[in-house]
């Protein structure tokens, strides 16, 4: 198998080596393949997921069954070919809670390892619990803020508070969603005392492990497949369409509508939940009465949807383990991850800065008195610098090949709402101005639309006053007078086309403020 990955990953031209991931849980099994760059990190090749239903049965039987042993061996035995064909040179595999509670394990191992080659690492809850921490600090500043993780699997869940970068407790409870279902959700006819049974119990045993004591908590982080179709249905019942459901932010009451609504639905009914796998309907009900509780404990009204969780966390492990990957102490910053991004799309950076700047500047003048608070400001600087990276692929359309480069880009700290107005910004700095038949723009909720409208007009001005791309324009002063926005340009030489930039490009700046823009020039020696 070796020689055949060195072939494959020669054939695939990869440059840098090739690591795979395997999670073996209690509902499902999940591969993720990546490629290491030493200076960039890393990216993914390849995530492969199954519903396995390892644990189904084990509360009772307390074995892994015949059935369930034959479809994790075939899944893996899929997942090995991925892995080989992708030329991964280095593969981890863990198992979870259906195969550290197994009587018969050592024969689940062996059997495995005979039909796949993989040795299976099983961990204990402390070791998953840090595992999806350290998928959270890579990917949330949670710098200064008391916030708790929780990774729901299918037959246990680990908890974790956090101060910071520091770890007050963890547990581990046998509360998964596979779990719960077994032991207190039998019949629809009696559904009501079932649930009602069923979250006596999660209080109880949440109550008697300490969750929730001292002070509440900034958000809840949450992992594994109950939290992400959470995230996938709150935001089909918004009306939302973004990329992924990755660093998605839910309230406390969605949760609780979506649980109640979910509740008086059938089985048969769950299947067509937008937003819900079909695989997860008969679980998903104890994973979310776990999720309304530990909202509860916690006293916090924001969950926060972490779709990378442990699979992430054991790549980030093993890559630091072997040294190809350095141990970052310092806080990341969001800024340093919209340049790391610009730079792989080997953007202008120099006229990126240059536009970056000057937006702000603009931005200051008009924030107070249009309600543009702190995030929008950030919004706006990460889409100033990223404007251009279109040109990556073609400077024809480039306004457009940015949208679609920033959407499916994974932008430190913003979440898909966030990335979805950064991408729309750059899609407006150049060329048309939104409109209602513009698929992207339409799908923005209407205070969304109207956020875009005012903060691209502002970034297709500072666009406008860099034409040349050479940083003529040294500094402009601002003046907002009733309607009129007076600019200044101050600069070295000549300004005539920044001049004119400025005001063939101020036309969506004029229509969304509702001001007149009244533009000067102030050269010096």
């Amino acid at each position: 198998m070796k020689d055949l990955q060195q072939k494959n990953r020669l054939t695939f031209g990869a440059p840098f080596p090739r690591l795979a991931a395997i999670d073996l849980g209690t509902n499902s099994f999940r591969c993720i393949v990546v490629e290491v760059d030493p200076q960039e990190g890393f990216r993914i090749l390849d995530d492969e997921k199954a519903t396995v239903r390892l644990g189904e049965g084990l509360a009772e039987s307390a074995v892994i069954s015949a059935a369930a042993k034959a479809r994790a061996i075939d899944v893996l035995q899929r997942m090995s070919k991925i892995i080989s064909g992708l030329g991964a040179e280095m593969v981890e595999v863990i198992a979870t809670s259906a195969v550290r509670k197994a009587d018969n394990r050592e024969e689940f191992l062996r059997e495995v390892k005979e039909a796949t080659g993989f040795a299976i690492n099983v961990i204990d809850g402390d070791a998953e619990a840090n595992l999806a921490a350290l998928s959270v600090h890579h990917n949330f500043a949670m710098e200064q803020q008391r916030f708790a993780i929780a990774d729901i699997g299918g037959g246990s869940v680990e908890i974790l508070i956090a101060s910071g970068d520091h770890t007050e407790t963890v547990t581990s409870l046998e509360l998964g969603a596979v779990f719960l279902t077994e032991k207190f959700l039998h019949s629809e006819s009696s559904r009501k005392q079932e649930l009602g049974k069923l979250r006596k119990y999660i209080r109880k045993t949440l109550k008697a492990e300490g969750i929730g004591k001292g002070q509440p908590i900034s958000c809840l982080i949450g992992s594994g497949g109950t939290m992400t179709n959470i995230g996938s249905m709150v935001m089909a019942m918004r009306g939302e369409q973004y990329e992924s459901v990755h660093r998605y932010e839910v309230l406390h009451s969605e949760v609780i509508h979506l649980l109640a609504m979910l509740s008086r639905k059938s089985h048969k009914e769950r299947l067509h939940i937008p937003g819900l796998n079909p695989d997860r309907a008969d679980i998903i009900l104890a994973g979310m009465v776990l999720t309304d509780e530990l909202m509860r404990r916690t006293q916090t009204n924001r969950l926060r949807i972490n779709a990378k969780g442990i699979r992430e966390g054991l790549i980030l492990q093993s890559l630091q383990k072997r040294g190809l990957l350095p141990i970052n102490t310092q806080p990341r910053d969001w800024r340093d991850s919209i340049l790391e991004f610009g730079r792989s799309c080997r953007f202008d950076e120099q006229h990126a800065e240059q536009v970056c700047r000057l937006a702000l500047k603009i931005f200051t003048a008009v924030a107070e008195k249009n309600h543009l608070d702190k995030r929008c400001k950030e919004i706006l600087e990460a889409a100033a610098l990223l404007h251009d990276i279109g040109y990556f692929i073609s400077y024809h359309r480039h306004h457009k090949h940015s949208y679609h480069l920033i959407r499916h880009a994974n932008l430190f700290e913003f979440t898909p709402r966030e990335r979805e107005l950064i991408a729309n910004l750059a899609r407006y700095h150049r060329k048309a101005k939104p409109k209602k038949n513009h698929e992207n723009f339409v799908s923005l909720q209407a205070e969304d639309q109207q956020l875009v409208r005012k903060l691209s007009g502002i970034l297709r001005l500072a666009d406008g006053l860099d034409r040349r791309r050479n940083r003529q324009v040294r500094d402009i002063e601002c003046h907002l007078q009733q309607d009129n926005f007076q600019l200044q340009l101050t600069g070295v030489n000549d300004l005539s086309v920044e001049l004119y930039g400025a005001h063939t490009k101020g036309d969506l700046f004029e229509s969304a403020f509702g001001y007149q823009l009244v533009i000067s020039v102030m050269e010096t020696a």
